[in-house]
């Protein structure tokens, strides 16, 4: 799991500054981070590009106008890109505000977004 340790503590700084219910998890090769049980935004060192990225999970209407972005990239799927995943490079949030940017819009789109399932109830 890579990951810039510094860069997880600015999302954790915001995430308590926004009171928001989190916890931490190592998945897609970083750290992501569970607001209310669902998974919200996260970060990873990606290998290939050699840069630091954001993971953001967004409402349909902001990721039409994210992917549209040059530092924005869809989250890869086996098939097709996953609806509402992104990857912002760290040139766009390198800067406080920018970081905010990103990190409110999945929290705005958390409420909605849908939990994932889990093992338990796939086998019921």
């Amino acid at each position: 799991m890579a990951y810039d340790e510094n860069n997880a503590q600015r999302i954790r700084t915001f995430l308590q500054y926004k009171e928001a219910d989190f916890f931490e998890k190592k998945m897609f090769g970083g750290i992501v981070f569970m607001v209310d049980n669902k998974m919200c935004c996260g970060t990873r060192l990606d290998k290939k590009l050699n840069e630091n990225l954001l993971l953001c999970i967004i409402d349909d209407e902001a990721y039409l106008d994210a992917i549209e972005k040059d530092d924005v990239l869809a989250m890869p799927n086996a098939e097709k890109p996953m609806k509402n995943y992104i990857f912002v490079t760290e040139n766009a949030w390198t800067k406080k505000q920018d970081l905010e940017f990103w990190l409110q819009q999945c929290l705005d789109f958390n409420p909605i977004a849908k939990a994932s399932k889990k093992k338990n109830d796939i086998e019921k």
